[in-house]
């Protein structure tokens, strides 16, 4: 079965990690790189995850109460019976939950991504071959370079000017103009460039 690809806000939700080896590692990293507030569980955790800068660390076993109010739970511990009552708990409650290696216990999966300032593309192939997944990111990291973060920020900044000074049905020409433009000097616009593509009404902000 297919997963429909929902992006979601993270930041300074309150996600737990279950478990303290390397793939928990990997999973808190991956959330607190997102904005998240993570609290990661187990009876022994790793001395890099417990120095993980603003990610809580509690050493001990996994409590049912540690579910309460949070966002999302990864059960990433090498006990699959724990993962897949973790992930009962997690379904009762409607936490999404992702228990690694165990598809049939996730509501959702992490996928292979590239994240270049807000910018995020995203490959999931249902669970089925890694491989793909990975292939598929190698394949994007030419097109999806920092330049287009970059430019993504500076388009979103200038949303309201263009809003203001192009009528509705021009606005996804000067857009397209904009990031052509950046593309093809390999940099953000300058302010003479934009004002040149958008019009005079545009308001420069540093």
């Amino acid at each position: 079965m297919s997963y429909f690809p929902l992006f979601i806000e993270l930041k300074n939700k309150r996600c737990l990690v279950v478990g303290g080896g390397r793939i928990a590692l990997h999973k808190a990293g991956v959330l607190k790189g997102f904005g998240a507030g993570v609290v990661v569980v187990a009876s022994s955790i790793l001395p890099e995850l417990r120095g993980m800068e603003g990610i809580v660390c509690l050493e001990r076993g996994f409590l049912p109460g540690d579910l309460d109010g949070r966002a999302l739970v990864v059960a990433a511990t090498d006990d699959s019976s724990l993962n897949h009552r973790i992930s009962l708990l997690c379904q009762k409650r409607g936490i999404p939950v992702n228990a690694v290696d165990q598809p049939e216990d996730c509501s959702f999966i992490f996928p292979a991504y590239i994240k270049e300032g807000e910018v995020v593309a995203a490959f999931v192939s249902g669970g089925q071959s890694p491989v793909v997944t990975q292939y598929l990111k190698e394949c994007m990291r030419p097109v999806l370079t920092e330049l287009i973060g970059d430019l993504a920020e500076q388009l979103g900044s200038l949303r309201e000017a263009v809003k203001q000074s192009v009528p509705g049905e021009g606005r996804k020409a000067v857009y397209q103009e904009l990031l052509n433009w950046g593309l093809g000097k390999g940099r953000t616009l300058t302010e003479k460039e934009i004002r040149r593509i958008v019009g005079g009404a545009v308001e420069w902000k540093d």
